[in-house]
């Protein structure tokens, strides 16, 4: 039995201790949120917190992840933070197909979490490696531009 804590809950899941996290939350927890893109942690569509930094599921073995604080997609509404971003993306109508838009968000949320007012280059730092296929990018920098105004 493997114990992770998830969203403020201590879970136990019975897997290989080398599962992607990825798996373990779609497959044995039933949380979709976290979508599979790529599987090589290049794409961001993965991404949770992991004690507060956006990791790439896909690729984190659970045995990394004792002791860690997760964060997902899930709990975003509760969060301050998260759930300011959320409105702004549906402000902002940022949303195409909406695949990757939880690793979006999850990224957006803790590049607020860090930078009160994020410049372009802070933006794009914090963002790269987070893929839309629907190329929303403008929509996603004004976004989260209306977020860090919204959180002063």
């Amino acid at each position: 039995m493997n114990q992770l804590n998830i969203n403020g809950r201590d879970v136990q899941v019975d897997v290989d201790p080398s599962t992607p996290l990825l798996w373990v939350l779609r497959d044995s927890l039933g949380m979709t949120g976290t979508k599979f893109g790529c599987g090589i942690a290049a794409c961001g569509a993965c991404t949770v917190h992991v004690d507060g930094q956006p990791t790439r599921s896909c690729s984190m073995p659970i045995s990394a992840l004792t002791g860690k604080q997760i964060t997902t997609i899930e709990a975003m509404e509760s969060d301050r933070v998260g759930k300011v971003v959320q409105d702004s993306w549906v402000r902002n109508d940022v949303v195409q197909c909406g695949y990757c838009q939880s690793g979006q968000v999850l990224a957006a949320t803790a590049l607020l979490k860090t930078k009160k007012a994020p410049t372009d280059k802070d933006i794009d730092d914090a963002m790269a490696g987070n893929v839309c296929r629907c190329g929303t990018y403008v929509r996603i920098r004004a976004a989260i531009k209306d977020a860090a105004k919204a959180l002063v």
